[in-house]
Parts: structure tokens; C-alpha cells; sequence
């Protein structure tokens, strides 16, 4: 495992030394020599979602309860990288979920959002991939999740829209309901 990781980790700062030389710079000024290594090593953190399993995560702290109204944990922040330009996309996702007879614990779920987020993505698909975790791990009455970003690659970049931010939504189960899913958006108005 550890040989794997330090080939990735040299084979990234492989690419990131060239893609400093095909820019024009020079890769043994002092500012960019330890450049390719600490690129590699935060190309590795922000992407570690894909050596963690979302759905072993709830089930290491499934709980029997006999609970049948809607849980939310809301503001949990992430940060993401958008698949298309590899810049970064961060905000805020809203979880809810409505129990059937198993609870997880409250960290669980932000672990579950982090776990997605540490991928290339798109907001869309992260939206979706929240939701079926906690539907197939935990059997819910209903999930629901809201995602709000900003992405870089529209603001530094592009349009260059500074200010605009992108909501995405998916739900099943209870939430089918327009009432219930008016009680979730209900509450998270109310800060």
C-alpha cells in the first residue's frame, strides 16, 4: 500500500514538473522546487474519497431505534474538485432522512458528504451519490440532500460569474411528498 502510494506520488510530481516546464517556468527556482512534491501530496489529500468506503462509514455506527421523524443535519461544509477543470467547487449540503428503525451517528453523515466530495466531481452527481449511500446503507423512509456551491471554475475562470452559486436537489422515499419536503426546506430557512 505504501509502495503504491509513493509511485502515485512520483508519477504526479512527474506531471505537475512538466506541466511547470510547458508553462515556461523555471522548475529549479527556489519557490517552485518543492512545487511538484506539494502539489502531489494535496492532489492525493483532496482526492483520498477514493480509499474510503461511504457505506462501511454508516454501518460502523448503525444503531436499532425506534425513531420515525425526519433528521437533518444541515451547513455541513465541503470542498470538491470539479472533474471538468480540476478546480476547486465548495459549499454547504443539507442531509435529511427519515428513519426505519436504524439511526446512524450525526459525524457519520458529514464523513459520508466528505468521503463523496474528496473526488473529481460534479455537484450533480455528489447530490445523487449522498442520497443512495444513506438510502441503500440505512433503509430510511425517505432521504433528501441539497447541495449549494460555488465553483471556481465559473468564477476565476470562463464567465467569471463572482457571485452565483448552484443548488442541486435530489430525494426519495418520504420525500416525494410535497409537504415533506417543504417541512425539510422549511427548517433549513430557519437558522
Amino acid at each position: 500500500m505504501e509502495e503504491n502510494r509513493e509511485k502515485t506520488i512520483k508519477g504526479l510530481m512527474d506531471c505537475c514538473h512538466n506541466m511547470l516546464e510547458l508553462l515556461g517556468e523555471d522548475t529549479e527556482r527556489e519557490g517552485l522546487v518543492k512545487t511538484p512534491e506539494r502539489v502531489a501530496r494535496a492532489i492525493l489529500d483532496t482526492t483520498a474519497g477514493y480509499r474510503e468506503d461511504p457505506h462501511a462509514i454508516l454501518r460502523g455506527a448503525m444503531f436499532k431505534e425506534d425513531y420515525s421523524q425526519m433528521v437533518i443535519v444541515k451547513d455541513i461544509d465541503f470542498y470538491s474538485l470539479c472533474e471538468h477543470h480540476i478546480l476547486p467547487f465548495f459549499g454547504k449540503v443539507h442531509v435529511a432522512y427519515i428513519p426505519n428503525g436504524y439511526i446512524t451517528g450525526l459525524s457519520k453523515i458529514a464523513r459520508v458528504v466528505d468521503v463523496y466530495a474528496r473526488r473529481l466531481q460534479v455537484q450533480e452527481r455528489l447530490t445523487l451519490q449522498i442520497k443512495e449511500c444513506i438510502q441503500e446503507t440505512l433503509n430510511p423512509l425517505g432521504v433528501m440532500v441539497v447541495v449549494e456551491a460555488q465553483h471556481l471554475c465559473m468564477q476565476m475562470r470562463g464567465i467569471k460569474k463572482q457571485n452565483s452559486i448552484t443548488t442541486t436537489s435530489d430525494f426519495c422515499g418520504a420525500f416525494n411528498q410535497a409537504k415533506t419536503r417543504e417541512e425539510f426546506m422549511n427548517l433549513l430557512r430557519n437558522k
